[in-house]
């Protein structure tokens, strides 16, 4: 079988690195900073994904809007004495060098700023494996085209040879918006059932069965 998709592009926390219990808590723990009512733990894993300012609006609705800027140096705070510890998910540094042995290209759109990326990227030592990446404060917050839009235009790959994967249903829309393929990954910040009900081509369990699914129809 001929190779399916050439760029493969990936969402990073909560899909590449287990950073979800750490945004949350972040978040969580800025608001309560400001003496503001954190929002729950669903909410605060629902807004994973967004850009940081897009994301506290949907998480603190009814802040004034002069305090959003407030919340996010305290969240940056939260965030960085821990971002230094997260780990990967087992498996995804063998599944991305399998990829890339394979000929496909791999890209990374996420909701991170570009220096938040840099830094997972050092931490993690997946940086050179990408051959480029979308942030947040780059282009428009997902579930815009944008991301995906200048990454096809970058390597001059159509929809249909694009697949993009990710833990939220802002990937999966982003991925819609942008007429492009999307696997779902339910071991991040958002459910199974949020997740299929965007009708993602599989939804995977673990890195495992993502990997295996990669490896059989990508």
């Amino acid at each position: 079988m001929g190779r399916r998709f050439d760029l493969i592009v990936f969402d990073w926390d909560g899909t590449l690195m287990d950073s979800t219990g750490a945004i949350v808590a972040s978040i969580k723990a800025a608001a309560a900073d400001l003496g503001i009512e954190p929002p729950s733990d669903e909410r605060a894993r629902h807004i994973i994904g967004l850009g940081l300012i897009d994301a506290l609006r949907h998480a603190l609705p009814d802040l004034p809007q002069e305090r959003y800027q407030d919340v996010a140096l305290r969240y940056r705070h939260h965030y960085l004495s821990m971002d230094q510890q997260l780990l990967l998910f087992e498996g995804a540094e063998a599944m991305i060098d399998e990829l890339a042995a394979a000929g496909h290209m791999l890209a990374v759109a996420t909701g991170k700023t570009r220096a938040g990326l840099d830094r997972a990227f050092e931490v993690s030592g997946l940086g050179a494996r990408f051959h480029a990446s979308r942030c947040a404060d780059e282009c428009r917050s997902k579930p815009n085209p944008q991301m995906l839009e200048e990454l096809m235009v970058e390597f001059g790959v159509t929809p249909e040879a694009t697949l993009m994967i990710g833990d939220t249903t802002h990937d999966l829309l982003m991925a819609k918006n942008a007429g492009v393929a999307a696997l779902g990954v339910a071991y991040g910040a958002h459910p199974r059932a949020t997740l299929e009900a965007e009708s993602p081509l599989f939804c995977a369990a673990d890195v495992a069965e993502l990997a295996g699914w990669l490896r059989v129809r990508s």
